[in-house]
């Protein structure tokens, strides 16, 4: 009986306490505030990628997914190893996630895309699939772009900024 008390009691301490955290009321949801996080972030209208010392611009979508990849670029440039996929596709972890908007996309080469929130794919190819575009790489030419990608030579550093 005492023990059973004991735990009573103690079931009732932990819930008050933790209930009662001074932030508590910051983690309150209020309705239609989830899809704004991102509202004061201006996309600019190009960010760069470098990979192995050349650098490119990506012209930029604006989304909720630009919009919160600005603002980590904000903070500090990104860097990823991306690796070549189905010989059209430079694909890589960026180790965090980003919110989507997908829609089913037929991507060329040149786009920048966001699959599975928290992979970005630099095409030189083309795929239909359903993703959350983030840009597209400005270039000249498909060789040039493929020189860049190094596309079918392995893995790559993906370094994205501001």
């Amino acid at each position: 009986m005492v023990f059973r008390n004991y735990l009573i009691t103690s079931i009732l301490f932990f819930t008050l306490m933790f209930s009662c955290d001074k932030n508590s009321h910051n983690s309150v949801k209020q309705p239609g505030k989830e899809q704004n996080i991102e509202e004061n972030v201006t996309v600019p209208e190009y960010i760069k990628i470098s990979i192995a010392g050349e650098t490119l611009p990506v012209k930029m979508e604006n989304n909720v997914a630009t919009k919160a990849l600005v603002k980590a670029l904000d903070k500090a440039p990104i860097s990823y190893t991306a690796s070549d996929y189905g010989g059209f596709e430079k694909v890589g972890a960026l180790g965090f996630s980003l919110p989507t908007s997908n829609s089913q996309i037929t991507a060329v080469a040149g786009d920048v895309i966001l699959y599975s929130g928290n992979q970005i794919v630099l095409f030189y190819g083309s795929n239909s699939w359903s993703y959350t575009r983030i840009g597209k790489i400005k270039y000249n030419s498909l060789e040039e772009l493929k020189s860049f990608l190094k596309a079918g030579e392995g893995d790559v550093t993906i370094k994205l900024s501001l």
